[in-house]
Formats: structure tokens, C-alpha cells, sequence
């Protein structure tokens, strides 16, 4: 389900910054900004990897998307909403039946994580040594074992 992004909704995200948040979010650089229009756009849907970054990131809701035809019929609509704890769908049938799902794709409230928050490491410490981030933690050790110094 490439996405794309419709005009009618996009204002090229005039209250932030940086310019549109799906050409700074886009992993694989596809979102672009059309200067004479002042509106986002995907200039390669075919290479469009359906991460969904665009989606979850745009305020005006304005990227869509299209359905693959296994679960929505040709014709019908798909409009996902940004929710506090995911992506809200809503596929309109070209009867007028509405379905509606919601896909969780956070398990704590937006802004609320600690990074880090539980490592045993010493931040300052680790930046000295070549342990990945977390290693204690994952391994189950309060401390991971260093090479002797010293020894020729």
C-alpha cells in the first residue's frame, strides 16, 4: 500500500520548522516537497517500503493510502488516523460501508519513555569501552566482564 499524499489536506506542514515532517521522516528519501504547489508528495511510489513513518508523523492526516486488493476491494478508500496508542483505519466501500480497526503500535504514551531508563551501565564510562548498549540487561549479569589489563 504505497502512500500518497492528497493536496486538498496537505499544507506542506506551514507551522513546523524543518518543512514538511514526510520529507524529513521518509527512511528512504521518496516524500518531497513540490515548491510551486507548496505540497508533500511521494515522487516514487513503486519503491515506497509501506513503513507508514509519513502516516504516523503527518498532523493534517493528509498522507493515504492505497489497499492491497486482498482485503480492500478496488474502489474503496483507506484513511489511517493517528491515535495515542497507534493507527486508527477506516476503509470506506464503495457501497458507503465504513470498517474500522485500530492497530497498536505503542505500548506507553507518546513522550513518555525514559531512554535507558533500567541499564546498569555508566553512561560516561561506556562511551570508553566497546560493550553495545544494554548488554548487562539483556544478558543478565549486573556486570559485564572486561579484558585483563596489562598482560603481554
Amino acid at each position: 500500500m504505497p502512500t500518497f499524499v492528497d493536496p486538498n489536506t496537505c499544507n506542506a506542514c506551514a507551522e513546523e520548522h524543518l518543512g514538511p515532517l514526510c520529507v524529513y521522516i521518509c527512511p528512504n528519501d521518496l516524500m518531497a516537497l513540490d515548491v510551486v504547489a507548496n505540497k508533500g508528495f511521494n515522487q516514487e511510489p513503486d519503491m515506497c517500503s509501506e513503513c507508514y513513518a509519513c502516516v504516523k508523523l503527518c498532523p493534517q492526516e493528509a498522507i493515504r493510502v492505497r489497499g492491497y486488493a486482498d482485503f480492500v476491494p478496488l474502489g474503496a478508500l483507506v484513511q489511517p488516523h493517528r491515535t495515542e496508542d497507534g493507527l486508527q483505519w477506516e476503509v470506506v466501500f464503495r457501497d458507503g460501508r465504513r470498517f474500522e480497526f485500530t492497530y497498536q503500535s505503542r505500548t506507553r504514551a507518546a513522550g513518555s519513555v525514559a531512554p535507558y531508563q533500567g541499564f546498569t551501565e555508566d553512561s560516561a564510562a561506556d562511551l570508553r569501552n566497546q560493550n553495545l548498549a544494554g548488554d548487562s540487561v539483556w544478558l543478565g549479569v549486573d556486570k559485564l566482564p572486561a579484558p585483563a589489563r596489562g598482560r603481554d
